[in-house]
Parts: C-alpha cells; sequence; structure tokens
C-alpha cells in the first residue's frame, strides 16, 4: 500500500500497489488485534510460562518466551500499551527471531 494524494479533510488514503502482493507458508499465524490476550493461546500452547495476571512471559529485550522457537510482544506480554511502545516491542523482538534464524 501507499498512501495517495489528500482528501477533502486532508487525509491521504490508501491505495494498492499493483504487483506487490506475495504469499508466505506458515505453520502458525497467531492473530494480533484488541487490547488483551487471546485466553485459549495459553491452554493450546503447552510450555508458555503465564504471569500472575495470565500475560505471556517473555524477555523484555528479545521477546523470547518461556517455549522453544516463541517470541510474544505487546498486549500479550504487557498489557495494553501504546501503538509506539508495542512497535518497539516488535521490531525487538523480530531483531531477535533473525538473529535465531
Amino acid at each position: 500500500m501507499q498512501l495517495g494524494e489528500p482528501d477533502a479533510g486532508g487525509r491521504r488514503c490508501p491505495i494498492a500497489i499493483p504487483g506487490s502482493e506475495f504469499t508466505m507458508e506458515f505453520d502458525t499465524v497467531v492473530s494480533a488485534l484488541g487490547t488483551v490476550s487471546n485466553r485459549l493461546l495459553p491452554s493450546t500452547t503447552p510450555g508458555l510460562e503465564l504471569s500472575k495476571h495470565r500475560a505471556l512471559v517473555a524477555n523484555q529485550n528479545t521477546g523470547k518466551t518461556s517455549k522453544d522457537m516463541v517470541w510474544a510482544e505487546g498486549n500479550t506480554t504487557s498489557g495494553v500499551a501504546t501503538v509506539i511502545e508495542t512497535m518497539g516491542a516488535g521490531k525487538r523482538a523480530a531483531t531477535d527471531i533473525g538473529a535465531y534464524l
């Protein structure tokens, strides 16, 4: 996507970039929507350590959880956070995932 020209209200709307689509295969995808953790995640993924508030426990610098090859960040680990905090945590986790791979 790219931002188009501003509309009458000054807002720029996203416009699809033709030919930019691609497909990737994954074993598991966890949706990251809302402000609370998916309550099914711990019961369907054995080995994840939970805090007393039922958030996933993850290393604050890397996002690595107690389960091998599982990283987590954002509301899943910290509860409600700002978009900027969550983006920063996601970048740190992505860096650690890249180093792991």
